[in-house]
C-alpha cells in the first residue's frame, strides 16, 4: 500500500489553502459566481488527479465527480461528492489503497462525501434510490478507466424509468418545500433549499438531463421549452443566488446556505445597498433575494408542467369550461395562444374561473406563460375599464376561493399590475422585530384568516368572529381593507396615513358607493387603534371605552374593525397571537358594543358594572353591606380601575383582611385567556412593583398586564397577569401556591434587589435592533381623588431577558410612581405602556422627565 510523505501532505494542504485563497481574492475584487465555480472546480480536479496518480491505482478502478462536484457547481466550502468506481473484481489490497486515499483527502482539508461501488452496484443502487440516480446523472470522469464510465452512464440512461424519475423528483421537491412552510419568504431563507433557491433550479435541470433535452438553460433553449429571454432572465436570477451562497460562505468560513441575520447587514454592504429614509440596506437585499425566488418558483412549475405531459400525457380529452378555456387534469388552460390579446378581460376571468369550478386545481404551463406574457396588457386603459372593474368586484364578492384566487393573482404577477401601490411592496420585509412576513405575504395571510371566519368547519377557532363575520352584509369591503391596510409599507411617514390614500383612489376608481369607500378607507386609517387601546390602555376605565366608542362611532364599523384587527394580528407571526391577546380585542369589542347599543355614558357603565359585581357575589351569600366599607377605602376610582369580575374576587378575598399587616397575595388561572391573574395587597411601599417584577423575572415570566391601585387608606391593589414560560412542570396547583408563597416572602425581604437576570437576545434583536423610542404625553385618569392628569410613558424596545425589571429599576430610581401598566411583546419587539407620575401623584418635573427618558433609552 502506498504511504504518503508527511511533507508531501503538508504540500498538497497549504497549496490546496493558498489556491482557495487567491480564489476568493479574485472573486472579492471582481465578482463573478460561474468564474470562481469553474476556478474552484479546476483546483479540485487537479488536485484529485495528482494524489490519484499517487497512490498508483489500478488501470481498471476510475475517479468519478457526482452531484454538484460533478456540474462543477463547486461553492468555496460545499462538499466534494465523489465515486470510486471499483473493478468487479478488486482486492483487500486495493480496498485498503482506496481507504489509504479517502483518508488523505480529508488530512489535506477537503469534505467530502464518497462511495466505492463497482458499476453493477451503482446500477442497482441507483434503481432504487432516486437520489443516487440524481448523483449519477451528474457524473463526470476525473481518471482512471474511462470506457467503464462510459458504459455506466450508458446503461443509467437505459433503465431509466422517465415517468418514475419524474414523480419520485417531484415528491422529493413537495417534501422539501415543506420543510420551510412552501415559502420562501422566511426571515432567514436557505439559498439552496428553500422554495425558488438554487435546488429548484437544479431540479429543472435534472429532469431535464432526464428526458435528454440537456443539462444547461441553452439546451432547454433549443429543445423549446424556453426562449432566449427566459433563459436569460433564469441565469440573472440564478447568478444573483449563486453570488449570495458564495458570499455566505466566505463570510463565515464554512458551509452556510442560511441567510442568516448575522450575516444579511454585511452582506448588503458588500453588494451595494444603502440604508434610506424608508428601508434598510439589509431589507433591500432581501427584497432582492426574495424577487428572484418568485421568478424562479414560477419557472419551475411552468417547466416541470412542461416535461411531465412528456412523459405523462393526459388520459383523457380536455373538457370545454367555456368558449375560452378548457380543463384537463385539473389544469384550466386557454383554448389559443392570443387568448389574452384578443380578449384581454380573460386575464381576470381565469382567475374568477378558479372560483368557480372546484375542480380546478391550477393553471397549465401555457396558461401561466401567457399570463406572463400578457402583465403588460395590464395598463392604465385595463384598469380603467368597466367591465374589467366589474369583474375584479365579482372575484371579490364571490363567496367561495376569493383568498385561493388573490393568491394565484400575487403569484403570477397579476396583483400587482392591476393594483400598482399594491406590486411595490411585492417580496418586502420589515425588519421590524414583530412581522416574520414580506408585505405582500402577511397581506394575503390576512385575507385567508378572514375567509377562515366564514368556513363552517372552522368555526370552532373563533366563533365570535364567525358568526360576526357571517352576519356581515359586505365582505369584499374587509378584503379591500386587507389589501391596503399596509400598502404604504416602506414609504416613510404613517403608513396608515398614506394607505387611506391609496384605498380610497382605488375604491372610488373601482366604482364603489360613497359610504363603502368611506368605510374602507376608516379601516385602512384606523386599522392599529383597536389592537392599540386594547394592549396599551385600561379596558376597565368606562372612560377609555367611551372614548373607543366615539372613535368607531357605530356598530357596523366596530364589527369591520374587529374583524380586520384580528385577521391581522394572526398574519403577522405565527408567536405574536394568544389566548391573551384574543381575550382582551374581544373584551374591547364587547364592552364598545355594549356602549354603542345601549348609548351608555361612563355613569351608566359603572352602575352596571356595581350591579354585575353584586350579583357574583350574591352567589357566595355576600350582600352589598359586607362589602360596602372596604369599597369605600378603595375609593370613588376603584370601580373604574377593576372590571366585575376582578372586583367581585378580590373584595370576596379581602373582606378579613382591609387593614392587614402583612402581604395578601392570590393567584388563580386568568379567566381572561392564557396565563395566571396575581392580586397583591399590601400597605403601600415605593419598592412594590420593581420587587413584583423582579420575583416574576426570576420566574422567567412575562408580565403582561398590571394594573395599580392605591386606596385611600394607603394600601396598594395591585393586579398583574403573567404568561408562564413552556417548561412548567407542576401542576397548576402547585404552581399557584408557589408563586404566593414566593411573591409573599420577596414583598417582606429586608434584603435589597439584585440586579435583574440580564439573558442572551435573540439574533435577530442582535444584528437587525430597532432603535428604542421613549414617548410621553399627558392623560386624565380616574383616582380616589378623581379625575388627575398624568403621563401616560409608551416605550418601544428590542425585547430581552429582564427588561421590564429593569425598567422597574428605572422607575424607582428617578422616583416615578406607577399608576397603570400594559406589557405588549410582539415577537422580538416590546411595546410598553405606563401611567405614571412623581410621588404622591404629583406632576413630573422637566429634568425629572429628561432624566427619565435617558435613562430608559440606555438600557
Amino acid at each position: 500500500m502506498t504511504v504518503i510523505a508527511k511533507e508531501q501532505l503538508k504540500h498538497w494542504r497549504e497549496s490546496l489553502q493558498l489556491a482557495r485563497q487567491q480564489m476568493a481574492d479574485a472573486y472579492l475584487a471582481n465578482p463573478h459566481a460561474k468564474t470562481l465555480l469553474q476556478q474552484h472546480t479546476r483546483i479540485l480536479d487537479q488536485l484529485l488527479k495528482d494524489l490519484w496518480r499517487s497512490y498508483g491505482l489500478p488501470t481498471n478502478a476510475s475517479l468519478i465527480a457526482v452531484g454538484g462536484y460533478g456540474r462543477g457547481d463547486m461553492f468555496p466550502h460545499s462538499d466534494i461528492d465523489l465515486l470510486i468506481l471499483m473493478p468487479d473484481n478488486s482486492d483487500s489490497q486495493l480496498q485498503a489503497t482506496v481507504e489509504s486515499l479517502i483518508g488523505t483527502l480529508w488530512d489535506i482539508g477537503l469534505n467530502i462525501g464518497h462511495s466505492v461501488r463497482t458499476m453493477q452496484e451503482c446500477l442497482d443502487e441507483a434503481k432504487l434510490d432516486v437520489t443516487i440516480m440524481t448523483n449519477l446523472l451528474e457524473a463526470r470522469w476525473l481518471t482512471g478507466h474511462r470506457p467503464t464510465f462510459h458504459t455506466l452512464t450508458q446503461s443509467l440512461h437505459q433503465q431509466l424509468d422517465q415517468a418514475r424519475f419524474f414523480a419520485e423528483k417531484l415528491r422529493e421537491q413537495q417534501i422539501r418545500h415543506a420543510k420551510f412552510h412552501d415559502t420562501a419568504y422566511n426571515l432567514e431563507p436557505n439559498i439552496k433549499e428553500s422554495p425558488g433557491g438554487l435546488r429548484d433550479l437544479h431540479m429543472i435541470l435534472w429532469v431535464a438531463q432526464s428526458q435528454g433535452l440537456g443539462n444547461d438553460w441553452n439546451d432547454l433553449v433549443r429543445a423549446g421549452l424556453l426562449n432566449r429571454s427566459q433563459a436569460n432572465q433564469l441565469k440573472r436570477h440564478e447568478r444573483l443566488l449563486q453570488n449570495l451562497r458564495i458570499r455566505l460562505h466566505l463570510l463565515a468560513k464554512r458551509r452556510e446556505d442560511r441567510l442568516v441575520f448575522d450575516f444579511q447587514n454585511t452582506l448588503a454592504e458588500q453588494m451595494g445597498y444603502q440604508t434610506t429614509a424608508q428601508k434598510r440596506a439589509s431589507e433591500q437585499l432581501m427584497q432582492g433575494f426574495y424577487r428572484s425566488a418568485r421568478a424562479v418558483i414560477i419557472e419551475n412549475e411552468v417547466l416541470l408542467k412542461r416535461m411531465h405531459t412528456r412523459v405523462s400525457p393526459p388520459l383523457e380529452a380536455a373538457s370545454v369550461i367555456d368558449q375560452d378555456f378548457t380543463l384537463a387534469q385539473g389544469l384550466l388552460s386557454a383554448q389559443t395562444a392570443d387568448l389574452f390579446q384578443r380578449k384581454p378581460e380573460a386575464i381576470l376571468r381565469c382567475f374568477q374561473l378558479l372560483q368557480q369550478h372546484p375542480a380546478i386545481t391550477g393553471f397549465s404551463a401555457p396558461l401561466v406563460r401567457a399570463l406572463q406574457d400578457a402583465q403588460p396588457l395590464i395598463d392604465r386603459s385595463f384598469r380603467q375599464n368597466a367591465a374589467h372593474k366589474a369583474l375584479f368586484l365579482q372575484i371579490l364578492q364571490s363567496r367561495e376561493g376569493v383568498h385561493r384566487s388573490l393568491r394565484r393573482m400575487n403569484r403570477y404577477g397579476i396583483l400587482g399590475r392591476y393594483i400598482p401601490v399594491f406590486g411595490r411592496v411585492i417580496a418586502q420585509m420589515q425588519h421590524d422585530l414583530f412581522h416574520v412576513y414580506t408585505v405582500d405575504e402577511h397581506t394575503l395571510n390576512v385575507l385567508r384568516n378572514l375567509r377562515r371566519f366564514a368556513k363552517p368547519d372552522l368555526r370552532h377557532e373563533f366563533p365570535l368572529c364567525s358568526q360576526l363575520f357571517n352576519e356581515f352584509s359586505q365582505p369584499h369591503l374587509l378584503y379591500l381593507a386587507a389589501i391596503f391596510h399596509d400598502i404604504a409599507k416602506g414609504r416613510g411617514g404613517d403608513h396608515s396615513q398614506l394607505g387611506t390614500i391609496d384605498a380610497k383612489r382605488f375604491c372610488q376608481k373601482l366604482g364603489l358607493p360613497k359610504a363603502d369607500t368611506a368605510l374602507v378607507a376608516w379601516l385602512v386609517e384606523a386599522h392599529l387603534k383597536l389592537s392599540s387601546t386594547a394592549q396599551k390602555s385600561d379596558l376597565s376605565d368606562p372612560d377609555v371605552i367611551e372614548a373607543f366608542a366615539q372613535l368607531v362611532g357605530s356598530e357596523y364599523r366596530l364589527t369591520a374593525l374587529y374583524l380586520l384587527t384580528v385577521a391581522d394580528i394572526r398574519g403577522t407571526s405565527p408567536n405574536v397571537w394568544n389566548a391573551w391577546k384574543a381575550k382582551l380585542l374581544e373584551s374591547l369589542f364587547l364592552q364598545t358594543r355594549r356602549v354603542l347599543q345601549q348609548s351608555l355614558n361612563t355613569e351608566a357603565q359603572l352602575s352596571l358594572r356595581k350591579q354585575e359585581v353584586l350579583q357574583k357575589l350574591s352567589s357566595f351569600n355576600l350582600k352589598e353591606a359586607s362589602v360596602q366599607p372596604l369599597w369605600q377605602a378603595f375609593g370613588s376610582g376603584y370601580f373604574s380601575r377593576f372590571d366585575s369580575d376582578e372586583i367581585a374576587w378580590q373584595s370576596r378575598l379581602l373582606i378579613p383582611h382591609l387593614r392587614s399587616d402583612k402581604p395578601i397575595v392570590r393567584a388563580r388561572l386568568s379567566p381572561k385567556g392564557d396565563g395566571i391573574q396575581v392580586m397583591i395587597y399590601s400597605r403601600d411601599q415605593k419598592e412594590i412593583f420593581a420587587r413584583i417584577c423582579h420575583f416574576f423575572d426570576s420566574m422567567q415570566y412575562n408580565i403582561v398586564q398590571a394594573k395599580i391601585h392605591t386606596t385611600t387608606h394607603g394600601y396598594a391593589l395591585d393586579n398583574f397577569i403573567v404568561l408562564e414560560p413552556d417548561t412548567r412542570q407542576i401542576s397548576y396547583n402547585g404552581l399557584l401556591k408557589h408563586i404566593e408563597q414566593g411573591l409573599n416572602d420577596q414583598l417582606l425581604s429586608a434584603q435589597a434587589m439584585p440586579a435583574p437576570i440580564r439573558g442572551r437576545v435573540s439574533r435577530q434583536v442582535k444584528h437587525m435592533p430597532i432603535p428604542t423610542q421613549v414617548n410621553l404625553r399627558p392623560v386624565e385618569y380616574p383616582t380616589t381623588q378623581g379625575l388627575v392628569t398624568f403621563q401616560q410613558l409608551d416605550v418601544v424596545a428590542n425585547d430581552r431577558p429582564g427588561l421590564l425589571a429593569s425598567m422597574a429599576l428605572v422607575f424607582l430610581n428617578h422616583g416615578i410612581e406607577l399608576h397603570n401598566a400594559k406589557i405588549n411583546t410582539l415577537g422580538s419587539r416590546v411595546e410598553d405602556s405606563f401611567l405614571i407620575s412623581a410621588c404622591h401623584g404629583l406632576a413630573i418635573a422637566d429634568t425629572q422627565t429628561a432624566a427619565l427618558k435617558q435613562a430608559l433609552s440606555e438600557l
